[in-house]
């Protein structure tokens, strides 16, 4: 063969390579979105049996490359994200569920049923001080609470006996519950009426159940939002046809 025509086949084949590549990719991409809604799906269905809905839901598939995953029927790391939940009487910002260590059968990536196992899941909920003070005004039996936050901390406007008091107030996730932990009270504030309110405050508060079967872990304020980070393991998610 003449070094023209092996230049050609060369060249021929070089184009063929690049157009595969291509191909693969774009199998890729459109696998990946057509799992993310199915999984996506799936997440929702599961957080309407803790009562949750949800102006949007979606999914990410993390991990590198999303074929070579599936053909191992399992993913490393999988984002859902709902815009606006609310769950009971409680609305909530939004809720991100990082899950890693999914297993996902082949049936459900192809629109069948099938069951999707999540060995750990981390939820990451954010809520407004008024969505946390119906909450603790429900459990503590306080009149007049408002919990607003300022300059980066909690403050708790209440009236006992009659006597409107602002306290700043520290949350504390414990044994799957809220507590307020009182740090601070104006000094003019009766010490009957101080201890009145930190007993009130410190009782706990019990959460509606969290989506995805998740227990509280930790509670912390960012910006002008509570945090409530919880973690499940073992979650099953079931979708599809």
């Amino acid at each position: 063969m003449s070094p023209k025509r092996r230049g050609c086949g060369l060249k021929v084949l070089v184009i063929l390579l690049v157009l595969l590549a291509g191909l693969l990719v774009v199998v890729d991409r459109v696998g990946e979105s057509l799992a993310e809604g199915q999984l996506a799906k799936a997440a929702e269905q599961e957080a309407a049996r803790y009562d949750v809905q949800a102006s949007r839901t979606s999914a990410e598939i993390g991990g590198f490359g999303f074929l070579p995953q599936v053909a191992k029927e399992k993913f490393s790391k999988i984002t859902v994200t709902m815009q606006e939940p609310s769950f009971k009487s409680v609305a909530a910002e939004d809720l991100s569920a990082v899950m890693t260590g999914i297993h996902v059968p082949h049936e459900l990536l192809t629109g069948s049923k099938g069951v999707v196992t999540v060995d750990t899941t981390d939820v990451r909920l954010r809520v407004s001080p008024g969505a946390l003070t119906k909450l603790t005004a429900a459990a503590s039996g306080l009149d007049g609470l408002s919990l607003q936050i300022v300059g980066g901390k909690l403050q708790a406007r209440v009236k006992v006996r009659g006597v409107d008091a602002t306290a700043t107030v520290r949350p504390q996730a414990v044994n799957g519950r809220i507590r307020l932990l009182v740090d601070q009270l104006p000094d003019e504030v009766p010490s009957v009426i101080r201890k009145a309110v930190s007993s009130l405050l410190a009782k706990g508060i019990g959460l509606p159940d969290l989506p995805f079967g998740a227990t509280l872990k930790e509670i912390a304020i960012s910006g002008q939002s509570i945090v409530l980070t919880a973690a499940a393991s073992n979650l099953h998610l079931t979708a599809g046809a």
